[in-house]
């Protein structure tokens, strides 16, 4: 999602996107390990950034409430 998407979501719903996006990452590191490659590897990059994108809203909105 875009940033400005991502800023009209509430707190808890940026909480359930970043717990959402940690597991994706953690099944892909998982089947990484277990099978020696992934489907596609820019996916990792993708929700790395994302989870960024998604904690830097959490804090700018905790900072403001």
């Amino acid at each position: 999602m875009k940033p400005h998407e991502l800023r009209e979501l509430s707190l808890d719903e940026l909480e359930v996107r970043i717990k959402e996006n940690q597991e994706s990452l953690q099944k892909m590191r998982f089947n990484k390990s277990v099978a020696g490659q992934v489907e596609n590897p820019a996916r990792f990059k993708m929700f790395r950034r994302e989870k960024a994108r998604l904690l830097t809203i959490l804090a700018e909105k905790q900072a403001t409430a």
